[in-house]
């Protein structure tokens, strides 16, 4: 038998793990009362943010912290010497995707107010809009913004793409306000970083022409909270939103209670297509370890 490599922890107990790895899960390993050292490889489960990033701290042998979502700001303050924070970039890109364009089209076509009607009994016939002969920001031209754009192509719309590099024949972030008047949709998918926190505030948003409506799958603080309740509360912009600031969003923020809004609780990449998608792409990252190659979607290294 081979020696043992790297101990994984993730919350799958049939993840397949290569030979010489020895594989750890909640239903053989419980975090709060096993010996953490041992763990090199910490996958964290889905959607359990910090309460399951605590427990880093103990694995003083921890060499890979392998975050299973693509956002990691959260993961960034428990990075140290000699550790590996490497992100899920790819496995939510459908999900997400999906979901942007599912809000594009039920704010378009009054699906909220149709909803809302149904549920007084009303047979409400009005004349909404339409996805089609949509202008379409997307900012962030990452993989999620890809693969967005190509659940968009069968629509008639027209779209124009924003990010810091200008790669993927996107717009460079300073031709962004120019065309910000022009957008019947702008969707954000966007990483937030110090330069994207708040990057839509209340100038930007005063730049939307009356019915854009605004998007937000990427990162709650992307958008300044307080400036987008004061529009909304105008009746002159429409959102739908996966993701606020505060999350999870307070019973009593006005945000609730602002006119012209749709509001889902963070499940862009939380659905049925994460258990197999993200089983997989775990697996594969093994792989690559095992047969001495670089992981995937390296974040941040600090080197010994």
């Amino acid at each position: 038998m081979p020696p043992i490599t790297h101990t994984v922890w993730s919350q799958w107990p049939d993840l397949v793990v290569p030979e010489g790895f020895e594989r750890l899960s909640p239903s053989n390993f419980p975090l709060e009362s096993s010996d953490l050292s041992k763990i090199s490889i910490y996958i964290p489960p889905y959607m359990t943010g910090v309460e399951y990033l605590e427990p880093t701290k103990k694995m003083t042998n921890l060499k890979i912290l392998q975050v299973p979502n693509a956002g990691y700001e959260s993961a960034l303050p428990y990075i140290r010497e000699g550790m590996l924070l490497c992100n899920a970039r790819g496995v939510h890109n459908a999900s997400t995707a999906e979901l942007a364009v599912g809000m594009a089209i039920a704010m378009k076509r009054g699906f909220p107010d149709f909803i809302r009607a149904q549920d007084q009994g009303l047979w409400s016939h009005e004349r909404m809009g339409s996805l089609n002969d949509s202008t379409v920001g997307i900012i962030g031209a990452g993989s999620i913004g890809q693969t967005l754009i190509s659940f968009l192509k069968p629509y008639d719309v027209d779209i124009k793409t924003f990010s810091r590099s200008g790669q993927n024949d996107a717009f460079t972030m300073d031709r962004l306000d120019e065309f910000l008047p022009t957008f019947d949709i702008l969707f954000l998918i966007i990483p937030l970083n110090s330069e994207s926190k708040h990057l839509i505030n209340a100038r930007r948003l005063a730049l939307l022409k009356d019915s854009a409506i605004l998007i937000n799958v990427a990162r709650g603080k992307v958008v300044d909270t307080d400036a987008l309740v004061a529009e909304l509360i105008k009746g002159r912009i429409r959102a739908a939103l996966d993701v606020t600031d505060p999350e999870p969003l307070p019973a009593d923020h006005p945000l609730w209670r602002a006119p012209n809004v749709m509001i889902t609780p963070h499940v862009g990449g939380d659905s049925e297509a994460f258990e197999k998608r993200g089983k997989r792409f775990m697996e594969s990252q093994l792989q690559r370890i095992a047969s001495g190659m670089d992981p995937l979607n390296i974040i941040e290294t600090v080197a010994l």
